[in-house]
């Protein structure tokens, strides 16, 4: 008799034990142990109360045996009644017969004949706080065992339990702040924080409100710093598929012989130095978006991959035949003339027509130039909290903003603004600060020297010249092939005016 009774005791443990690590949902799991401790030890009725730190009162979170009204009633502050007491002490409480015990307040109405009912209660504990009380009735008889059983198997019934409930509060700390963090990149990637008025930029705010719903594959065209991962980011936030990730990947950035790898994964044993399993883009991407900037850099065997990809939903890992299904949107981007790159046969053209299910066109800088003074506010009020100065900026400087042609256009004019307030002396931008701070531009040179100093032509286009090199090699991580296809000239060509200019790479 005794070996069985153990028998059912471990049962019972093991089954609660699995019950408290199948979610976490709270109510679900502790019910689900009380449960278990009637079925299986013939506790009758079982009650998980948790003690509010705050208002000090403690709660009935979950229950067995009893209905949803009895459930409500049952609430005690620390001290009052039997759960009141052990919630005060520490100690676990045994009472033979609830209806010989006043101090037994029976709240909940459970119990309309107390007489022949024993109540057992512990505490639940967890690194010296009390978390509550997990508190059981039992009609005792000579196969049931002694009380002591009863209360060390209670006692690891509560230390499971606290260790469950402290893991539950993280978790809920965790997805609190998990849906703070969503909603707040929410709002920062909503259509009105994407500032401009032309009506160039408010077509493609129109265009990105129509296709964000839906899971249309979108290509992005556009000069270098026109704000592409900004839309694409918006893109992702203000769609259906906002709560999963959000996977950038600068196609321009990463070394030819290991895009594969970066974007559909690896097998441990693919390669020389595959020692485990390496996931890829697409797969950290799953429920979510992925955006593949500079898509134009692709090697064709990669493009072809994507293609099956955008066809099928599936691909395999290196060193796999195994086809992994995905679930992702894709937004690429580039700042290419895709169509000439499938002319040349740099680009497939099947690729080409299944990205552009949708295209949008983001306008440089100089084609919404009514867009800078906007801009301009914007990121001076965004830099001033960043830096903790109140730095403005005088109609004329605004002016001469307005009239230089920024070939890096928004980014450049972000920078340009960050280092002006960073290096401002007193609180006031002027048209001298924009010459300071190598803003090349005919007008601002005219303006801002005597006759003696204005520079000549050629020395304008040189300035002019040297900066879209700088901005290139920055903005293709220094690899000067890829910088060269971005200007338009050969990599021989590049190294000449690098060496011309005195362009050093390992100062910029």
């Amino acid at each position: 008799m005794e070996k069985e009774s153990k028998s059912k005791e471990l049962l019972a443990l093991l089954e609660v034990s699995r019950v408290l690590t199948e979610s976490f949902d709270l109510e679900k799991n502790l019910t689900s142990a009380m449960r278990t401790l009637s079925e299986l030890l013939e506790m009758q009725r079982g009650c998980v109360y948790l003690l509010d730190p705050v208002s000090g009162e403690l709660t009935i979170v979950a229950a067995h045996g009893l209905s949803h009204d009895e459930i409500r009633k049952g609430k005690y502050r620390i001290g009052e009644g039997i759960v009141g007491r052990v919630i005060e002490t520490g100690e676990p409480m045994f009472v033979p017969d609830i209806g010989d015990e006043p101090k037994f307040l029976n709240r909940t109405g459970s119990r309309p004949d107390k007489d022949g009912i024993s109540f057992l209660c512990i505490p639940i504990e967890l690194k010296s706080e009390m978390l509550g009380v997990i508190s059981v009735d039992r009609i005792y008889s000579r196969e049931h065992g002694g009380v002591d059983d009863d209360i060390r198997v209670l006692g690891i019934v509560s230390s499971l339990i606290a260790q469950f409930v402290g893991l539950w509060r993280i978790f809920r700390e965790a997805d609190t702040e998990r849906k703070e963090l969503r909603r707040q990149l929410k709002d920062r990637f909503s259509i009105p924080n994407l500032v401009g008025e032309s009506q160039k930029f408010q077509s493609v705010l129109k265009m990105v409100t129509k296709v964000a719903s839906t899971d249309a594959t979108v290509l992005l065209l556009g000069e270098s710093g026109t704000g592409k991962e900004l839309i694409a980011r918006t893109l992702h936030y203000q769609s259906p598929r906002a709560k999963g990730p959000f996977v950038a990947v600068n196609c321009a950035a990463l070394p030819e012989n290991l895009i594969e790898m970066e974007l559909f994964g690896a097998e441990k044993g693919a390669f020389t130095g595959a020692t485990e399993r390496r996931i890829g883009r697409f797969e950290r991407a799953k429920g979510g978006t992925i955006f593949l900037d500079e898509i134009g850099e692709l090697p064709l065997s990669v493009q072809a991959k994507l293609l099956r990809v955008l066809q099928e939903k599936t691909f395999e890992r290196l060193g796999s035949a195994d086809p992994i299904k995905v679930d992702v949107r894709i937004i690429a981007a580039t700042n290419r003339n895709l169509l000439d790159e499938v002319r040349t046969g740099k680009f497939r053209e099947d690729l080409y027509w299944r990205l552009n299910v949708v295209s949008i066109r983001l306008p440089s800088l100089r084609e919404r130039k009514e867009d800078i003074p906007h801009l301009v506010t914007y990121y001076l009020k965004r830099f001033n909290r960043k830096y903790k100065k109140n730095i403005r900026i005088t109609d004329e400087a605004m002016k001469g903003l307005m009239e230089y042609s920024w070939p890096g256009n928004i980014r450049e004019l972000a920078n340009t603004l960050e280092r002006m307030v960073i290096m401002a002396e007193d609180d006031l931008i002027r048209y001298h600060d924009i010459h300071w701070n190598s803003i090349y531009s005919k007008d601002t040179y005219a303006s801002g020297m005597t006759s003696a100093e204005e520079k000549t032509l050629s020395c304008e286009v040189e300035a002019i010249e040297r900066e879209r090199i700088i901005n290139a090699l920055k903005e293709n991580n220094f690899i000067q092939s890829r910088a060269a296809r971005a200007l338009g000239i050969t990599p021989r060509q590049l190294g000449y005016r690098i060496k011309k200019y005195g362009i050093k790479m390992n100062t910029l």
